[in-house]
C-alpha cells in the first residue's frame, strides 16, 4: 500500500521537475533539494518495504508455529480419546468379571446355605432317632458342618472286645435306617482308645491302633447290614491320638474310648464351582 502511495507522488515530483526544467532553468540548490527529497522518499520506501517483508516473514512463521501447534494438539486429543476409549473397554471388562464373580459367589453362597439347613435337617433326624439313648453314651452334634455321632465303649463293646453289644447294635441299626435313601452324605467310622497298651493279642489286635480299626471295621459292617449303601462308609482308626480328654483318670480314659461317626453332606456342587474358577 506505501508503495503504491509513494510511486504517484514521486512520478509528480519528478513530472513537475522536468516540466520546470523544460520552461526555464532549475538552480542547483533547488534540483539538489529534489534530488535530496527523491533520495529521502526512495530510503523511506525501502525500509517500509523491508518492515512489511519482516512482518510477512513473522506472519509466515506465526501461522507455521499455529498450524505446527494445532495438529500436535489434535493428536493429543486423538491420543487422549484413544486411551479413554481401551480405559473405558478395560472398565467394561473389569465390571463383566466382577459381575461374574459376584454371581459365582452368590452361588456358592446358595450351596453353603442348602448344605447347612441340610446338616441341621439331619442332625435333628439322626438325634430323634437316637432320642432314647443314654446322653452319657450318645450324644449328636454338629460342628465344622458335620454332624457328629459320638458313642462310648461301654454302648458298643466289652473292654478289649471288637463285637458290638447288642444295645449297641441297635443304636447302629436305628442310625442306619435314619440315614437310607440319603446319598448326598458320606459317612466316615472312626474308632478311638485311650492310651493304655494292649496285653498281647486282644480279639486279633495287636495293639491300640488294631483295636481302633477293627471296632470301626465291625461297626461299618453292621451299619451296611442295616441297609446303609456301603459305597457312603469308610471305616478309619485313630488309635490313642486324637483325645477328648487328658487320659490321666479312668474317667477321662474311659472319655476317649469312643466311636464318632461322623455325617459329612456332599459338596460336589460346590467344588464344582471352585474347580470352573
Amino acid at each position: 500500500m506505501i508503495r503504491h502511495f509513494l510511486r504517484p507522488a514521486l512520478a509528480l515530483a519528478l513530472s513537475t521537475s522536468l516540466l520546470t526544467l523544460g520552461t526555464s532553468c532549475v538552480s542547483q540548490k533547488k534540483f539538489t533539494a529534489l534530488q535530496s527529497q527523491y533520495d529521502e522518499l526512495s530510503k523511506s520506501r525501502e525500509q517500509l518495504q523491508a518492515q512489511k517483508t519482516a512482518l510477512e516473514q513473522e506472519k509466515a512463521r506465526s501461522e507455521d508455529a499455529l498450524r505446527t501447534n494445532l495438529l500436535n494438539k489434535n493428536q493429543q486429543v486423538n491420543q487422549l480419546n484413544d486411551n479413554l476409549s481401551g480405559a473405558q473397554q478395560a472398565n467394561s471388562r473389569l465390571s463383566a468379571d466382577l459381575r461374574s464373580k459376584e454371581e459365582r459367589i452368590a452361588e456358592m453362597q446358595r450351596i453353603l446355605d442348602q448344605k447347612d439347613a441340610a446338616v441341621k435337617a439331619l442332625r435333628q433326624k439322626v438325634g430323634d432317632a437316637l432320642l432314647g439313648f443314654n446322653a452319657n453314651d450318645l450324644t449328636v452334634n454338629v460342628k465344622n458342618g458335620k454332624v457328629y455321632v459320638s458313642l462310648s465303649e461301654q454302648l458298643l463293646f466289652k473292654s478289649g472286645s471288637t463285637k458290638v453289644d447288642p444295645k449297641g447294635q441297635e443304636a447302629l441299626k436305628k442310625l442306619a435306617t435314619a440315614l437310607q435313601g440319603n446319598q448326598d452324605v458320606n459317612v466316615l467310622v472312626e474308632g478311638h482308645t485311650d492310651n493304655v497298651p494292649l496285653k498281647g493279642v486282644v480279639s486279633g489286635a495287636k495293639d491300640n491302633w488294631d483295636l481302633s480299626v477293627l471296632r470301626a471295621t465291625e461297626i461299618t459292617r453292621l451299619l451296611t447290614e442295616a441297609g446303609l449303601n456301603p459305597a457312603q462308609v469308610t471305616p478309619s482308626g485313630r488309635s490313642q491320638y486324637v483325645p477328648v480328654a487328658a487320659n490321666t483318670t479312668p474317667a477321662e480314659k474311659a472319655l476317649n474310648r469312643r466311636t464318632e461317626i461322623i455325617l459329612t453332606p456332599k459338596l460336589d456342587e460346590l467344588f464344582q464351582i471352585l474347580e470352573a474358577n
